[in-house]
């Protein structure tokens, strides 16, 4: 149960308004009601600890939304999944500075833990072994709870990391007060930030290591794998921006007058790295040795089929407890008629509107382990792969992390309690993708769908009232970050990352050999569909391509691919090369004629005016859902802007933290590079 008995300060967004030369602090303060329960009674039992972090569990954890596709919808906005409206990131105008900022400059979830730790800890005490302890309950659940909070200030200060790079590390509820506020509000170096996260983690892995919890609570195996990420995410940003203004010290660094001389912590950003890609190997080999021969027993993974239409893996997705499935190190769970979602009826009809792109189905290998197009051109295939002229053709031979999620027209949803008048949001057999439907929850925009989420029992697919598991975290994602780690670290692959990949491979249903994969890569092709071909605008070399495109395929519709995208620096090339976001095959025989109305005529108008409902086929045979019509944003491709890869500083807090009235530039919080200072306006370059 969520804990109602006590409210503490709800937001604290670090600005102190300095207007008319007086000061007041309602812009970065805004506070509740405090209940009749003081700190000092409250923070006394386990029990009560664990009241607490559940209260924060569903608004720091990815987790599904009430009415949308969740988790599986958040690799929208990138090559691998869209919508029909491009956004603003890849455009070179309409992304500008806000002045004001709702969600991500806030620290509101930052002070709720860091005041949970500020109760906790002195009734803990400084001793590890809690010889000082005074908070009742068994001491290693009291260890563990507090090991979850350092978790959850982790988590929420990657998601902080990822957006801004450099800033504010703060480890203490502030007092209201101007100046030191102001002071705390320093941004510090990206990488130190970085170390911050790492250490919270390490903290909260020791502190979590006596007991086993149920996967429904964060535990220390959850902490490693998350310490791998962020120590990768980190190595591959210094190491693919260095020497820019993106990373402390390099050419036009922002912070560097703020942090005059900075020096990195181990000597220089190539040790640096060395320190990032070392952590990351430690933590995901711990996580991945203990899990790799779990992963093995889903195997066997095969094409949806009347005979034999349920697989692990899918089933992984689509199930109300996940206890007992090896490799989910930690899930959410949801309940009939209490907490609900609707991702089911999303998966069941068009994702509620995202749909897969070509350059991503196009990207997954054969079974065989060889990219598609060792087997003549990606329309027409030799008879091993099929052409991509019907979508069930794609699914064919294919890696089946495709063939099983990746959905086609006639495929049976729906197999068990058929007859269950509860689960109105369905559709009993896949239909022909409706692509010329606008409607938000109901439309097709690309025709590739994912059925990630989906369940074959009808039950669960009243309106809203869906209650499969939300994976959360999967031990698959530790072999992956110790694969792409251990090559940045070693410059090859060691026996270890290898294993790995052959029990990637094996789980998968897949040739085991990824030699031959490799081999046969030709990076030219794989350009036209993957923007993790690239880093800074050229091309990689292809066992740490085939590495990150392991990566791509696994992770799927798991909201993990534009923070590898960013820390990869991946779309440079965009800036130059405008890329068109396609679907299905659209405008070919037979995929065409599904679209008959009952006068016989085709329902699809793509003739570039505003009442086309698709592209044209002069500009594609192919679906492009950004251009109908040439008003339409992004109707010339995808472009970038530098300074896109990091978001833009709101110019309020600018302000506000200006120790000047008026002057931007004395501000202790730096504008992010090439981003200007004034509102409303675009990136520079």
């Amino acid at each position: 149960m969520r804990h109602k008995y006590i409210q503490h300060i709800a937001q604290v967004a670090l600005a102190v308004a300095l207007l008319g030369g007086t000061t007041s602090c309602e812009d970065f303060l805004n506070r509740e009601p405090m209940s009749k329960l003081s700190p000092e009674t409250y923070y006394t039992s386990a029990a009560q600890l664990e009241a607490n972090l559940n209260d924060e569990y569903p608004n720091i954890l990815p987790s599904y939304g009430q009415w949308d596709y969740g988790i599986y919808g958040e690799d929208n906005d990138t090559d691998n999944q869209t919508d029909d409206y491009i956004h603003d990131r890849f455009t070179t105008d309409q992304w500008r500075v806000p002045h004001t900022e709702e969600d991500n400059w806030k620290f509101e979830r930052i002070y709720r833990t860091n005041f949970f730790l500020s109760q906790v800890m002195p009734k803990f005490g400084t001793a590890m072994d809690g010889s000082q302890n005074t908070i009742s309950g068994t001491l290693p659940d009291v260890k563990h709870y507090i090991g979850e909070m350092y978790f959850l200030r982790a988590f929420e200060y990657f998601k902080k990391l990822q957006l801004f790079g450099d800033f504010p590390i703060i480890t203490e509820p502030l007092v209201d007060n101007a100046a030191s506020l102001v002071e705390a509000s320093k941004r510090q170096p990206r990488n130190e930030v970085a170390r911050f996260i790492i250490e919270d983690l390490e903290r909260a892995a020791e502190f979590m290591k006596d007991v086993d919890k149920a996967t429904t609570r964060i535990n220390r195996d959850v902490a490693l794998l998350i310490k791998s990420r962020v120590a990768l995410f980190e190595a591959s940003w210094l190491k693919n921006f260095a020497g820019t203004a993106f990373v402390p010290g390099g050419e036009g660094w922002p912070g560097a007058a703020l942090h005059s001389g900075y020096a990195y912590p181990e000597g220089s950003i190539e040790k640096e790295i060395e320190f990032f890609l070392k952590k990351a190997t430690e933590a995901a080999k711990e996580v991945g040795d203990k899990y790799m021969n779990r992963l093995t027993q889903n195997t066997g993974l095969v094409p949806q089929s009347a005979t034999d239409p349920v697989n692990p893996i899918l089933d992984m997705y689509a199930q109300e407890d996940l206890s007992n499935v090896p490799e989910v190190l930690m899930w959410r769970q949801y309940a009939r008629g209490i907490e609900t979602h609707n991702i089911n009826a999303a998966a069941c009809r068009g994702n509620y509107r995202i749909g897969l792109t070509r350059g991503l189905v196009q990207n997954f290998l054969m079974q065989d382990g060889t990219p598609v197009y060792t087997h003549g051109t990606y329309s027409d295939g030799d008879g091993y792969y099929m052409g991509d002229k019907e979508i069930g053709n794609v699914r064919m031979n294919r890696d089946s992390r495709l063939s099983v999620f990746l959905k086609e027209p006639g495929q049976k949803n729906i197999l068990f309690e058929v007859d269950n008048n509860e689960g109105t949001e369905v559709f009993m057999e896949e239909p022909y993708p409706g692509i010329t439907n606008s409607d938000s929850e109901r439309g097709y925009v690309t025709g590739y769908v994912v059925r990630k989420g989906g369940s074959f029992n009808r039950k669960y697919y009243a309106n809203g009232g869906g209650y499969t598991a939300a994976v959360v975290f999967r031990a698959t994602e530790a072999l992956l970050n110790y694969m792409e780690a251990s090559y940045l670290l070693n410059g090859s692959l060691d026996a270890t990352a290898q294993n790995y990949w052959k029990a990637l491979r094996r789980r998968a249903g897949m040739d085991e050999d990824f030699n031959k994969t490799i081999a046969l890569t030709d990076m030219s092709k794989e350009a036209e569909n993957d923007w993790g071909a690239y880093t800074a605008g050229k091309l990689v070399d292809k066992t740490l391509y085939n590495i990150r495109r392991e990566r791509r395929c696994e992770f799927m519709a798991e909201g993990l691919r534009y923070m590898d995208l960013r820390r990869w620096r991946a779309m440079d090339q965009l800036m130059e090369n405008p890329y068109h976001i396609e679907g299905m095959h659209l405008w070919n025989t037979p995929m065409e004629e599904w679209y008959i109305g009952e006068n016989g005529k085709s329902i699809l108008i793509g003739d570039g005016s505003e009442n086309s409902n698709v592209s044209s086929k002069e500009r594609s045979e192919y679906l492009r859902p950004f251009e109908r019509y040439a008003a339409q944003p992004g109707y010339e491709g995808c472009t970038w802007k530098m300074a896109h890869y990091l978001q833009p500083i709101m110019v309020k807090q600018l302000q506000l933290t200006a120790s000047t009235p008026g002057d931007v530039s004395t501000s202790v919080i730096y504008q992010n590079p090439y981003w200007p200072v004034t509102a409303d306006q675009p990136a520079e370059r």
